[in-house]
C-alpha cells in the first residue's frame, strides 16, 4: 500500500506541474476575476441606461398655479428622500395652468422632450390625476404630494420649516438572525458546488488528453493503474487547493482593508467564523474527492471527447440534483428533507456546509466527514476498478464493462 501511494505521489506531481507550470493556468486562475468583472461591467452598464433613461425621459408634473406650485415642490423634495434611487419616483415638474387646463395635460403626455407619465391639475382637495396605465403608482404619488400639502396647510406648519429636529441614533449590530444564518448557508452551498464541479471536472479534460496521444498507456505500463488513478486524483486535488487557497488570500486582502465589518456584514455563522470556515474546506474536500473519482471513473471509458462530455452531462445533471437538494435543506434546517441531504452521501458536503451556518454544534459535523470519508473509500474502490476497465480495454466504451461482468459471471 506505501508502494503504491509513492508511485501516486510521483504521478500527482507530474499531473500537478502539467497544469500549473503553463501559461493558460494563469487564465484558469484569474477566470472567476474576468467573469466578474464582465458581470459588473454589463451591471453597471444596464444600471446607467436605466438611470439614464429614467432621468432624461420620465417625468410626472402638476399643473398649478406658482404658490401651489411651490408647496407641492417643498412636498417632493421632504418625502422623495425615503425612497432608494431605484425606487424614487420620476423627476416632478410644476408647470403653470392655462385657459384649457385639460388639453394642456393632454399635450404634456404628447410632448416630445419628456415622456409625461401622470399629470394632476385641479384643486388640491380634489386633484383630478391623469396617468399612464402602467403608471399608477406615479399617480398615487402625486396624490400622495397632495394629501402632505393639506394636512401642512391645516397644522398651519410650512413644509419648509423644520420644526421637528429629530437626532438618529445608530445601534450596535444585533445578533445573527434565522434569515441571516440561512443566507450564509445557502451562500457556502453554492461557493462549495461551484469549485467542486468547476475543478473536478478538469480531471476528465487531461485524462482525455492521454488517452488520445497514448501516454495513459505509457503510464499504466509502467505502473499500476490504482497509483495512475490515486495520483491523477490527489493531483487535481492539489491544482484545487492551489485555486482556492489564492481566491482565499485575495478575499482575505479585500476583508483586511476594507472598513471593520463592511467587508463581513450579513456573513454570521452559528458556529463561527474560523470554524466554518474549516469546516467548509474540509466539506470541499470530500465534495471533491467523491466528484473527482467519478469523473475519472466513467471517464475512463470514453474513447473520444464526444464520448467524455456525453458521459460528463448525466454526471452534471446528478449534481444540479444535489444542489437542489442542499439548497432546500439550508433554507429548512432541522426538516426531514435537511437530515435526507445530510445522509445522502453525495449531497452531505453542501448540507453539513449550510447546517455549520446555522447551527453551533460540533459533533454532527464529526460525525459527517467520518460517514463522508466512507463514502469517499467506496466510491475509489468502485471509480479504480472502472478505471482499470476503460484503460485496458480502451475504446469500448462501456461495452467493456458489461463484457468484464459476464467474464466474471462465467
Amino acid at each position: 500500500m506505501i508502494r503504491i501511494l509513492k508511485q501516486a505521489m510521483v504521478v500527482a506531481r507530474r499531473d500537478f506541474m502539467a497544469v500549473v507550470a503553463t501559461p493558460t493556468f494563469l487564465l484558469f486562475l484569474f477566470a472567476p476575476l474576468l467573469m466578474l468583472g464582465l458581470g459588473l461591467l454589463s451591471g453597471t452598464g444596464a444600471a446607467y441606461v436605466a438611470t439614464t433613461s429614467n432621468d432624461n425621459a420620465a417625468r410626472i408634473v402638476a399643473i398649478a398655479p406658482p404658490p401651489l406650485g411651490a408647496e407641492l415642490s417643498q412636498a417632493d423634495a421632504a418625502v422623495r428622500q425615503i425612497f432608494r434611487d431605484y425606487e424614487a419616483p420620476p423627476p416632478f415638474l410644476v408647470v403653470t395652468p392655462e385657459a384649457d387646463v385639460a388639453a394642456q395635460a393632454e399635450a404634456l403626455f404628447k410632448n416630445d422632450k419628456y415622456e409625461v407619465t401622470a399629470v394632476m391639475s385641479g384643486k388640491l382637495d380634489s386633484p383630478q390625476i391623469a396617468h399612464r396605465q402602467v403608471s399608477d403608482r406615479h399617480a398615487r404619488y402625486l396624490a400622495m404630494l397632495a394629501e402632505e400639502v393639506s394636512r401642512a396647510r391645516a397644522s398651519g406648519i410650512a413644509l419648509d420649516k423644520k420644526q421637528v429636529k429629530p437626532q438618529f441614533v445608530k445601534r450596535k449590530a444585533d445578533a445573527p438572525r434565522a434569515g441571516t444564518k440561512q443566507a450564509s448557508g445557502f451562500g457556502a452551498v453554492i461557493v462549495i458546488f461551484m469549485l467542486t464541479l468547476m475543478l473536478a471536472s478538469q480531471a476528465v479534460g487531461m485524462l482525455a488528453e492521454e488517452k488520445s496521444n497514448k501516454v495513459i498507456e505509457i503510464l499504466a505500463a509502467a505502473l499500476p493503474l490504482e497509483a495512475v488513478f490515486l495520483g491523477k486524483l490527489i493531483g487535481m486535488f492539489g491544482v484545487a487547493v492551489l485555486f482556492v487557497a489564492f481566491w482565499a488570500t485575495l478575499a482575505g486582502l479585500l476583508v483586511a482593508l476594507a472598513p471593520a465589518g463592511m467587508m463581513l456584514n450579513g456573513f454570521a455563522p452559528a458556529i463561527g467564523l474560523p470554524m466554518f470556515m474549516i469546516l467548509c474546506g474540509a466539506y470541499f474536500s470530500m465534495a471533491f474527492m467523491l466528484l473527482g473519482a467519478v469523473f475519472l471513473g466513467f471517464g475512463a471509458q470514453a474513447a473520444t471527447m464526444r464520448e467524455i462530455q456525453m458521459m460528463s452531462l448525466p454526471i452534471t445533471i446528478f449534481q444540479m440534483a444535489m444542489l437542489g437538494l442542499s439548497s432546500a435543506a439550508a433554507g429548512t434546517p432541522g426538516s426531514t428533507i435537511a437530515l435526507v441531504a445530510e445522509i445522502f452521501p453525495f449531497s452531505s458536503p453542501f448540507a453539513m456546509a449550510a447546517r455549520a451556518a446555522t447551527e453551533s454544534a460540533i459533533w454532527p459535523h464529526v460525525l459527517a466527514l467520518a460517514w463522508q470519508a466512507l463514502w469517499v473509500a467506496i466510491t475509489i474502490w468502485v471509480s479504480v476498478r472502472l478505471f482499470r476497465i476503460g484503460v485496458l480495454k480502451s475504446g469500448g466504451g462501456f461495452r467493456n464493462v458489461l463484457s468484464v461482468m459476464r467474464g466474471a459471471k462465467a
